[in-house]
């Protein structure tokens, strides 16, 4: 087996939409549990897990695949061989798959991702920093710059989620670079919203995530903390805007406009404030134009991604019409594709 024609989980759940495919897909095991079946036959069941999605396999007693599980341990990475299909209500399955250790170099590309996803969460993190650059209130901008400087790694494999949106590895810098150009693009809608504080709340409104849900640095699950189910990640996200805040040059900047006081306090508003209501989480409500705007901009965000998962992952049920996605609390339908002017037109 080689790396030629591997594909990402996600890539082999789209190339089975229509019909079975022969593919590899090389993943590390979130899960390996020896089960029986309901007559008695023994297997291993292993749930695969990489950048993109997850995959649950069995390896059967009379097959190669269940010799090897025997050997395996949870964190393992593998490189796995097979028919795949969409598998009714089971989902993702495999048929006469085959399986393999990869290699330590094999191991580390893994975790790089494939050129393609590294390529674009280096641009995310350039982006984030290239909009921390423009800020104008120097204590915003030191505040922020710190924040990267310290945490750049832990904050490029953070997930933002465990289920419903940018719940991968690398999720949080995808969702926090896209809210950080929307708000770029809300603020030349709305000239009076504060851009310097509002671009601040859309980097510092996830970052306790980095301690609530962090996958290792080779790995793909994400691991319970327990900072994070006993603060939260607003709290946290609270905690560590405060300590990095202590660490800056206040006296430089006592006769500056608005007071350094109250850019934190607008700042930690934010944070506090990003999920909208008390009932979904938030210690506050929103009480200013970039704290509701931030709010917004989170939803905006998490919920367009909602779409693109439900896409990819449910069937459809009618031409166009995919299958209800819980997230969303709907039955996305496709939409509709961009204009194209005839050819005619053109000329």
């Amino acid at each position: 087996m080689s790396d030629e024609g591997c594909h990402t989980i996600a890539e082999i759940r789209d190339l089975c939409r229509d019909s079975a495919t022969g593919a590899s897909v090389r993943a590390q095991i979130d899960d390996l549990a020896k089960k029986d079946s309901s007559n008695g036959k023994p297997y291993w069941e292993l749930k695969l897990r990489d950048a993109t999605d997850s995959l649950t396999l069995r390896a059967w007693s009379d097959t190669e695949a269940f010799a090897l599980c025997r050997d395996l341990t949870r964190g393992a990475c593998v490189e796995v061989v097979g028919e795949f299909s969409i598998n009714g209500g089971f989902g993702l399955d495999a048929r006469r798959w085959r399986m393999r250790l990869l290699d330590e170099e094999e191991t580390r590309a893994l975790f790089e991702g494939n050129p393609q996803d590294a390529a674009a969460m280096e641009k995310d993190f350039a982006d984030v920093e290239s909009m921390v650059a423009q800020l104008g209130d120097p204590r915003l901008a030191a505040l922020c710059t710190a924040f990267l400087a310290d945490f750049g790694p832990r904050f490029k494999r953070a997930a933002a989620a465990r289920r419903n949106h940018h719940a991968h590895r690398g999720g949080l810098l995808r969702h926090t670079a896209q809210m950080m150009r929307s708000a770029l693009a809300v603020c030349s809608a709305y000239p009076s919203l504060n851009r310097d504080v509002l671009l601040a709340g859309a980097l510092f409104h996830d970052t306790g995530k980095l301690w609530e849900m962090c996958p290792p640095e080779q790995g793909f699950d994400i691991p319970r903390d327990i900072r994070g189910e006993l603060l939260g990640h607003i709290s946290i996200g609270v905690e560590l805007v405060n300590t990095l805040w202590r660490k800056l040059p206040l006296d430089d900047w006592r006769d500056l406009h608005p007071a350094t006081e109250e850019v934190r306090l607008h700042l930690l508003h934010l944070v506090a404030a990003h999920h909208g209501e008390l009932q979904y989480g938030s210690p506050v409500e929103p009480k200013t134009p970039e704290a509701i705007a931030l709010h917004m901009i989170d939803n905006l965000d998490a919920r367009l991604e909602m779409f693109t998962m439900a896409y990819a992952r449910q069937p459809e049920i009618a031409p166009g019409i995919h299958d209800r996605f819980h997230p969303l609390n709907t039955s996305p339908v496709k939409p509709l594709v961009h204009f194209q002017a005839p050819p005619d037109a053109e000329e």
